[in-house]
């Protein structure tokens, strides 16, 4: 039996790309991977099963693969959902429930009694439930957007992403259900050798996304501006802080995170920062 941790990801589409870019991200090279089921590493021992993203979940349960990455949405579905053992913060979507466009939306009554397509009837069950809603659930797999057209159903519940396909289709995006991204899930007993690979991998995958979500930023501004602007940066800890050549000035040197961004920005011209310099970081260990 092969040491290397096995990895099942989508053999093909956004989610396979994804999760190749994720390893890339860590250092990770892969070869022979292209159209075939099993794919190596060659600088870390993992290997690479290419499978249909709706398998995933039974495969890692069952060990057939040791971990995977896999849509929030079909772990759910499948209830699988104890086998998450991390957010991975990319392919983010939600699952909906859109309707023709003529039709007139107040609130998640109007599905009383009505039929619904969906490819996710369990998501969708468990909604409609907690709503109080009897509706009937039309269970099809791909092109989910079209039942409303053909009088299949008059509603849909479906993965959206920018919502073009439900336009394109008549339809408009009125509940969102569910929201999900991608995950790492894992097999319940793994044994002390790939525990160990895959404990190397998760400090990877943090790292890398540490780093996407700061920004590395640096300064000048008088040194009788420093205590308000360390007030704005913290930093991981608290700001770097260097003498310039010119006196009574000094650079900053600190991390933001991009989410807080543009208001730090704001404030840093306020408190007198300038000359502000923003670096993208490659990675990032906390």
């Amino acid at each position: 039996m092969s040491d290397k941790l096995k990895i099942a990801i989508q053999k093909k589409g956004r989610l396979n790309e994804k999760s190749l870019s994720m390893l890339s991200d860590c250092g990770i090279n892969i070869k022979n991977g292209m159209g075939k089921l099993i794919a190596t590493a060659s600088n870390f021992p993992i290997e690479i099963l290419n499978l249909r993203n709706d398998d995933i979940p039974q495969y890692v349960e069952k060990g057939v693969a040791d971990i995977g990455i896999v849509g929030e949405n079909t772990v759910f579905e499948k209830s699988k959902q104890q086998l998450i053992i991390e957010e991975l913060s990319f392919s983010k979507c939600r699952l909906s429930l859109a309707i023709k466009r003529e039709e007139v939306y107040s609130s998640p009554q109007f599905f009383q009694g009505k039929t619904i397509a969906t490819s996710y009837p369990n998501i969708l069950r468990d909604f409609l439930n907690n709503k109080g809603i009897k509706a009937n659930i039309e269970v099809i797999s791909g092109s989910v957007e079209i039942a409303p057209g053909i009088g299949l159903a008059d509603a849909v519940c479906d993965i959206v992403s920018t919502g073009s396909t439900l336009l394109t289709n008549g339809l408009k995006e009125v509940e969102t259900i569910f929201k999900s991204q991608a995950v790492l899930i894992a097999t319940p007993n793994l044994n002390d050798e790939k525990q160990k690979t895959l404990e190397r991998l998760l400090f990877r995958v943090r790292a890398s996304q540490n780093a996407r979500r700061n920004k590395y930023i640096l300064l000048n501004a008088p040194d009788k501006s420093i205590p308000k602007i360390t007030e704005i940066l913290p930093g991981m800890k608290s700001p770097t802080i260097l003498p310039l050549a010119e006196k009574g000035w000094s650079s900053l040197h600190s991390v933001v995170n991009e989410n807080d961004f543009w208001d730090v920005i704001d404030n840093l011209k306020e408190a007198g920062a300038e000359g502000i310099l923003v670096v993208p970081i490659e990675k990032m260990i906390l």
